[in-house]
Order: C-alpha cells, then sequence, then structure tokens
C-alpha cells in the first residue's frame, strides 16, 4: 500500500531545501519578527501609487462601524449623507446606522421565521436547512436589502438615534438573538409538520415577533417614530423640521430615487454568463420587500458606470474582497504592494472565476468610491476608496486608494443610478431572472 503520510525524511529534504536559499531565511527573519504582511509589503509600489485623483468627490469626517459588520449600511449611509451635505452646504453630516440596523435585524427576523415555516419538509441533514440555520441573525448584507429598508423605514440623523454598545460591538447580542430564533424557527417547524392551522402559525409567528422587537428594544434601544431636524450651513442657514418620519428625511433631504439604482455583478464564472439578471433563493430580509437583483457584466461596463455616475458628482456603493491583497497600515488595495508573492515566492495564479468557484474570494466588504485617476487615454489606473474602519486607519485619515488591478480582481458588485448606463444594457434589466441557490458566492453578505 502506498505511504501518502509526511515521513522525517520529506520534513527534512524540504528543510535543506528551504536553508538552501538564504533569501528564504531572510523573508523569515523579517516575517517573524514584523509581521507577515509587513515583511511582504513592497514600499516600491505603493509610491506608485499617489493620492491624487482627477475625479475627487469631497465627503465629510470618516465614519466607523468599529466591532461590528454593518459595512453595507455604513457604505449605503456614506453615500445617501454625500447628498445632503452638498445640497444644504454643511460642515459635516452623518446619518443614523443604527437605525437601519434595529430594522435589518426586525425584519431579517421575521424573513428567517418564515423559511422556517417554508422549508418545514427540509430534513435537519439537509443542505439547505443546514445553511439556513447556520447564521441567521448575522450582521452582513447586500445593497438590495438596505434598499428594502429605506424604502419601508426611511433614514434618520445619527444625533437622533445614536450607536449603543451592542450596534458598535454586536457578536454578545446576535449570538442570543440567532438562539432565540433557532428555537422559534424549531417551533413553528413543528407546528407545521403537526399540521396545523395556517392562521395559528401566523398569529403564533407574530407573538415570537413580539419577543423579538422587544429584544431589540433592550440591545439597541427603541428607534424614533417621529423626530424633529435643525440642520445649519455654513452660511448660518437653518433647517428646521417638526415631527418628522424617517421616509419624509429620506425624500426630502436624501432625495434620491432609490428605485432607479440597480445592481451590477461581475462575475465571470461559466454557471452566470454576462448580460444576463440573478437573485439568490431565500436571500433577503424585508419580506414583502423587492428580491435582490444583479445584473452581470464584463468589468469594463462596470467601471465605465462608476466613473459616469463619479463624473456626475455622485459617490458610489460598492462590494469587494477586502481581505485579498489589502495593505491595511497603508491603507492600499494593491497586489504588488501586498507583496506577498515575493516574501514566499509563489505566484498566486488564480483567476478571480475560479476563486469564486472553489470558494477562495468573494464579496466581503461594502466601501464607497470617492474618486479615480484617468490616464492620458481616459482609463482608470487607481481608485479613491472611503471606508468605514474610522480616521485612524491607514495614513490618509481614512481613505483608502486601490489599483485598478485590484479592481479587477476584487470588485464584485457596485450600486448605480441605471441612467449611468447604457440603453442597451439598461434594457438587459427587464429580463426574467435565473434564481442561484442560497449558498451561491454571489449570495455572500458584506460585512
Amino acid at each position: 500500500m502506498e505511504h501518502n503520510g509526511i515521513s522525517p525524511e520529506l520534513c527534512e529534504r524540504w528543510s535543506d531545501a528551504f536553508h538552501g536559499d538564504r533569501a528564504n531565511e531572510i523573508a523569515a527573519n523579517a516575517s517573524v519578527q514584523s509581521g507577515f504582511m509587513n515583511a511582504a509589503t513592497d514600499c516600491g509600489a505603493l509610491g506608485r501609487l499617489p493620492y491624487t485623483f482627477s475625479i475627487d468627490l469631497k465627503q465629510g469626517s470618516i465614519t466607523n462601524q468599529k466591532s461590528s459588520g454593518r459595512c453595507w449600511l455604513f457604505a449605503a449611509l456614506n453615500t445617501f449623507r454625500f447628498e445632503v451635505i452638498r445640497r444644504y452646504d454643511l460642515d459635516d453630516f452623518e446619518l443614523s446606522q443604527n437605525y437601519l440596523f434595529f430594522y435589518d435585524k426586525l425584519e431579517r427576523s421575521n424573513y428567517y421565521l418564515l423559511n422556517m415555516i417554508a422549508t418545514a419538509s427540509e430534513e435537519p441533514e439537509s443542505r439547505l436547512f443546514a445553511f439556513l440555520n447556520e447564521d441567521p441573525m448575522g450582521d452582513g448584507g447586500q445593497w438590495d436589502m438596505m434598499a428594502n429598508l429605506v424604502r419601508k423605514y426611511g433614514v434618520v440623523p445619527k444625533n437622533v438615534y445614536d450607536d449603543g454598545a451592542n450596534s458598535i460591538a454586536s457578536r454578545n447580542f446576535n449570538q442570543y438573538l440567532a438562539s432565540m430564533l433557532r428555537e422559534f424557527g424549531a417551533q413553528l417547524r413543528d407546528m407545521v409538520r403537526e399540521g396545523r392551522d395556517p392562521e395559528e402559525i401566523k398569529n403564533r409567528r407574530e407573538d415570537m415577533m413580539s419577543s423579538v422587537y422587544r429584544f431589540l428594544c433592550i440591545a439597541l434601544g427603541e428607534p424614533p417614530k417621529t423626530f424633529d431636524l435643525t440642520m445649519r450651513s455654513k452660511d448660518g442657514k437653518v433647517y428646521q423640521e417638526f415631527g418628522m418620519t424617517g421616509c419624509d428625511f429620506f425624500r426630502k433631504y436624501v432625495g434620491l430615487d432609490i428605485d432607479s439604482y440597480v445592481s451590477i455583478i461581475n462575475a465571470p464564472t461559466e454557471d452566470k454568463p454576462y448580460n444576463r439578471t440573478y437573485t439568490i433563493r431565500y436571500l433577503g430580509n424585508v419580506a414583502e420587500g423587492a428580491p435582490v437583483r444583479y445584473l452581470n457584466l464584463p468589468m469594463e461596463e462596470l467601471k465605465a458606470a462608476a466613473i459616469a455616475q463619479m463624473k456626475d458628482g455622485h459617490p458610489v456603493w460598492f462590494g469587494s474582497d477586502c481581505s485579498l491583497f489589502g495593505v491595511r497600515e497603508h491603507a492600499v488595495f494593491d497586489r504588488k504592494a501586498a507583496g506577498v508573492e515575493k516574501l514566499v515566492d509563489h505566484t498566486y495564479r488564480f483567476t478571480k472565476g475560479d476563486r469564486l468557484v472553489y470558494g477562495d474570494s468573494a464579496m466581503n466588504h461594502a466601501m464607497v468610491l470617492l474618486g479615480v485617476n484617468l490616464d492620458r487615454d481616459g482609463k482608470p489606473d487607481r481608485w479613491r476608496i472611503e471606508n468605514s474602519w474610522g480616521k485612524e486607519s491607514g495614513p490618509n485619515g481614512g481613505y483608502y486608494i486601490a489599483s485598478d488591478s485590484w479592481f479587477d480582481e476584487c470588485v464584485y458588485q457596485i450600486a448605480v443610478d441605471r441612467k449611468y448606463l447604457s440603453p442597451e444594457i439598461r434594457a438587459l434589466l427587464g429580463q426574467p431572472m435565473i434564481e442561484l441557490e442560497p449558498w451561491d458566492p454571489m449570495g455572500t453578505l458584506a460585512d
């Protein structure tokens, strides 16, 4: 029988090979003492990414999601506050992330319970049952989920409903809320399997949701139903309103047509042809909301739409894999700057599609595009990014820079107003959606 284990002789051979190249010992010394990414960082590559941009939108102070997975909400609200700051000539302004966070938890709890009822025939060993119960109350999300919340609840200023201890560090309360939901889900599944009356099941679910609402009010505080607004512009002009709702504020002060925004993805895999629309089964939060909808386009089309929107003076929400080829200390996303391949003497040859198929990469973080530099041919070579990791993150006050090559490899999704798409591409949005499985990599949530 062939021996496939690691023998002492093999280890000795590998050790000899390691010590046979002095570069390995130098790399090990640097990595062990200063950290893997510090040792890998290529300072020369960093210098080839100057923090200057031909298109550069000015934003308010940097935000900080702290120890929570709310990046998708922070990024969306950062695009919204940009409109308020510009339109009303404010020094700075911030919207309440906690407000949408509360309602996402509420809606997502109901969505989970409805899914438990709908899949009651699934046995516990089924992949679908396991997937739906793995993380019923994570923080992450996507653009269309945020849009459903805004349509229903609007937005409010941060000073009306600020963060608390559990919104900035959500792990503990998420754990106990998830346990509550799994118990409720088990009860509802049993009721369905027992053939109980649908109205009885509905009433029981609503009772459960009353407990969820109480839980969320204790953890996050109850959101305001109405509020009074006072804003002052740079030149002293006062804007004042009384008894506003979140929907009133979004409609009047943000002023964006959320229904005109669409999600464009770049997923270069064989199972997702370009120029087709897609959705994900069981992905959502608001039960009566619009389903997640993506249009898969070549990267050049995605970039063109993002640049067109920024040229017109509006930032762009986007989702990417921020863990790949990032140098957080320098606030840079760039494969060459990360320098890992030189450090370990290995070239990573996976394509973007390979990474998706093999679970090596997916969208895991949402940020905002605030600028881009166009070269002499009008092509992008670097991008300016507003992050939500606080102003102390990196040397540019919390703003990041990404090379265009990183953008190609690591950006998976943008949200743009459809008016920045060509008529031919807009026509594609109306086609029937292809339904993807819940565990498809494009269903990964940004957090």
